[in-house]
């Protein structure tokens, strides 16, 4: 019997979408568009879709540009943090919930994944940018995000 890592799978996609909203549904929609992944039949998966990938590619590097502007506001506030929580959610239904047939389940575990990733990178960037260059940082981050979206496609592809 094939142990399945579905519920870490959506948890770790929602911290991706915690750290960069869109990085979450981009990495999701690359990896169906080069047949890592299957979405199966959630409903989600007209929303991350191989046909969808330019497309939240395109929002995706807006934000890893926007990021780093002055006048971005935190991802704490209302707004970005309820995006996250959105994104973490379809992305956490979309690896769990459209395998298990528990989409509910799928959208909470990546819910709560995007909130302790929106938290936890928002402490551990601000305490490492008093050290070092607030750029640096953020560039280290866009990374942790793309690798960690890479990484869980690959592992929810090998989960099939």
């Amino acid at each position: 019997m094939k142990r399945s890592y579905s519920p870490a799978l959506a948890l770790g996609i929602g911290a991706v979408a915690g750290l960069r909203t869109f990085a979450a549904p981009a990495v999701l929609a690359w990896a169906a568009k080069n047949e890592w992944i299957r979405l199966g039949s959630s409903p989600f998966a007209t929303i991350i879709s191989a046909g969808a990938s330019k497309k939240i590619t395109d929002l995706a590097i807006s934000e890893l540009v926007a990021d780093k502007l002055p006048f971005t506001p935190s991802r704490l506030k209302a707004g970005p943090l309820a995006s996250r929580v959105v994104s973490g959610a379809v992305c956490g239904a979309t690896v769990y919930g459209a395998r298990q047939g528990r989409l509910a389940e799928g959208a909470v575990l990546g819910a709560t994944g995007a909130i302790v990733g929106a938290f936890g990178g928002y402490y551990v960037r601000r305490r490492l940018s008093r050290r070092e260059s607030g750029l640096k940082i953020a560039i280290l981050e866009d990374a942790l995000a793309i690798g960690g979206g890479i990484l869980v496609a690959a592992l929810a592809g090998r989960n099939d």
